[in-house]
C-alpha cells in the first residue's frame, strides 16, 4: 500500500518534508488511515474471492512514482 498513518509510518507522516514529498505525488493528496486498507484485505480472506488467484490490488491513493 501507499503511505499510512501507522506506528511503523510515523516519521513519514510526522515528518513535513517527507510528508510533503508523499503527499505531493498522490492523486488524493493525503496519505491512507489504517481502516482504508480494511476492505481489500477482508475481500481477500472471504469466500467473495474464492476465486481471485496471483492479483495485486494496489492501495496507493494513486501514488505516481
Amino acid at each position: 500500500p501507499g503511505v499510512v498513518e501507522t506506528k511503523f509510518a510515523q516519521l513519514l507522516v510526522e515528518t513535513p518534508e517527507i510528508r510533503e514529498q508523499f503527499v505531493g505525488r498522490t492523486c488524493l493528496g493525503r496519505h491512507a488511515q489504517p481502516n482504508e486498507m480494511v476492505g481489500a484485505a477482508v475481500f481477500l480472506a472471504s469466500d467473495a474471492a474464492s476465486y481471485v488467484t496471483g492479483e495485486v490490488i494496489v492501495a496507493d491513493g494513486g501514488f505516481l512514482a
